[in-house]
């Protein structure tokens, strides 16, 4: 399990978990960190990781402005 660390991406964060979860192996699970913003960041990283089939464990609010999610890589 790693941690990836997108805060310093601002709200342009999707794109790098994207790649970053196309290249991990099946069932390896990472934690996401990156900035809620006015909370469609989550509604938006929330969609696009059951758009990719991938299996979301766990999201929380961090601290007063930062998200985790928790997500195991599902789909090839």
């Amino acid at each position: 399990m790693q941690r990836y660390d997108l805060r310093h991406l601002k709200e342009n964060f999707l794109p790098k978990m994207e790649e970053i979860l196309g290249k991990m192996s099946l069932d390896e699970v990472a934690i996401f960190l990156f900035e809620e913003g006015d909370f469609s960041a989550v509604t938006k990283a929330t969609n696009r990781v059951l758009e990719l089939g991938e299996e979301l464990m766990n999201s929380l609010k961090y601290n007063q402005v930062d998200w985790t999610m928790v997500i195991k890589k599902r789909s090839n």
